[in-house]
């Protein structure tokens, strides 16, 4: 039986990827932070409350296969005296680092890391989608750390042979969302009027149940070491028409009503969200055509599927 450390396994991405790899006959480990709680039976839990470079894992990986790297920090920590880039550094960066090169030394098979479509850039022009093989533009410090991340991860792999495995996901959507788009499922069962009727974009998205696949099938696959993969449901969908496809999942209506887009982004910094906004205005459009022909894969539920999966678990358990 295989055995594989799931580090962030208390959280969206690796909670679900641990239920399934031990439905798959895994022995899955987990790390997660002492005041998160266990989450799932039948698995091992180490308590690793800082990710940094002194973090001691030996504990963690002796007699581990695999390792899918999930933990990352995601937004600047508050009531710390530290920059967020340095925080990103020291966490995304460094502990990522620290982690592969102790893995490397006890002999692990294989680092998957969860990287982000952000190390790409920030948005895509016109009929454009950002593909594998681009050169990497992050613009804010989360992608910046990321792309370093990638950079350590390959410099150890070709130092050690530790298999590194690297894939850049957007937005993840689906049952137990938290974030962004769990208030943008908020906004449309409100029916709180929107004001995005005349955005004319298109973003990917990747629902968690395809994610976890394309996760579990890089475990092992031959083909997958060393290689980079874009991942996405493989649809692209405008911010109207997501915004109306959820409201006919929910049997609400849905209250979009124009309003120039440099109104929209002046009312986001008024408001102190013109990240969040921006998304919402831009185009991001992944090509997964790259990890389709290299794995053999492809999505195992469509857009349309995952997006009422997600709905039906919001509606009950709102």
């Amino acid at each position: 039986m295989s055995k594989i450390l799931i580090t962030g396994g208390a959280g969206f991405v690796g909670k679900n990827l641990s239920e399934n790899l031990k439905l798959k006959k895994y022995e899955v480990y987990i790390s997660k932070r002492t005041h998160q709680s266990k989450v799932l039976d039948g698995v091992k839990y180490f308590n690793i409350d800082e990710i940094d470079s002194k973090t001691k894992w030996k504990d963690c990986l002796v007699g581990l296969d695999y390792i899918v790297h999930c933990a990352a920090t995601v937004n600047f920590i508050k009531n710390k005296d530290i920059s967020s880039s340095n925080t990103y550094r020291i966490v995304n960066v460094e502990g990522t680092r620290n982690l592969a090169e102790q893995a490397a030394s006890l002999g692990l098979k294989r680092f998957i890391f969860l990287s982000s479509v952000k190390v790409n850039g920030e948005k895509t022009i016109g009929s454009s989608s950002f593909k594998y093989n681009d050169i990497s533009k992050p613009e804010d410090g989360y992608g910046i750390s990321k792309w370093e991340a990638e950079q350590a991860l390959l410099e150890i792999s070709n130092q050690t042979g530790l298999e590194v495995v690297i894939i850049r996901a957007p937005l993840v959507y689906g049952e137990g969302v938290k974030g962004n788009f769990l208030s943008l499922l908020d906004l449309v069962y409100k029916q709180v009027p929107l004001p995005f009727a005349n955005i004319n974009n298109l973003r990917s998205f990747i629902g968690i149940d395809n994610l976890i696949d394309l996760i579990i099938c890089c475990i092992n696959h031959p083909k997958a070491a060393g290689k980079t993969f874009l991942v996405s449901d493989g649809q692209d969908i405008s911010t109207p028409n997501l915004i109306r496809k959820l409201s006919r999942l929910m049997n609400k209506s849905s209250r979009m009503f124009p309003v120039p887009q440099s109104i929209i982004k002046l009312l986001g910094l008024l408001v102190g969200k013109s990240l969040e906004v921006n998304r919402l205005l831009r185009s991001l459009r992944v090509d997964n055509s790259y990890t389709r022909e290299i794995l053999g894969w492809s999505p195992v539920l469509s857009l349309d599927e995952s997006l009422a999966k997600t709905v039906r678990w919001y509606l009950k358990n709102r």
